[in-house]
Parts: structure tokens; sequence; C-alpha cells
């Protein structure tokens, strides 16, 4: 199966609370900007490791690339 950013979006929203989530990609690369309030108080590091969590081994057996802007919803708004 083609992994497709509707995918990954479907992994991220289920393993995580999202206030917004995008994720584009071409099925090879792919980009997500994610909002969460459970990245409040956390590091750049803690919040990527909160969303691998999310993708569980999917993060290394279909998706290969993956940029991501994880953000407060107070980040988000201003």
């Amino acid at each position: 199966m083609v992994t497709t950013p509707e995918l990954i979006h479907g992994y991220i929203q289920n393993g995580m609370e999202c206030t917004h989530l995008e994720v584009e990609g071409d099925g090879q690369h792919f980009s997500a900007v994610i909002v969460s309030p459970a990245f409040a108080g956390k590091s750049r590091i803690q919040r990527h490791q909160i969303v691998y969590a999310a993708l569980g081994d999917r993060m290394r057996e279909e998706i290969h690339a993956l940029s991501m802007k994880t953000l407060t919803p107070d980040e988000y708004q201003g």
C-alpha cells in the first residue's frame, strides 16, 4: 500500500489530540503542521517524540521522511 498524506493524517489524529492538523506529501516525503495542547511546556524534540509515539512502527516501516512543525494552540494563533 502506498502511504498518502490522508493515511498519515489519520494515524496522527487517532494517536494524539490535535486541534489542527495538516499533512502534505508526494508518497515519499511528507510535511505536517500539528497543533496540540499536548505540546505545552515541551521542547521541540519532546514534541516530535509525541508524534513519533502516535505513529508507532509506521514511522520506521511506512513513512521515510516527515518534516514537522509542532505548535501549541497558543503558538498557532499567535
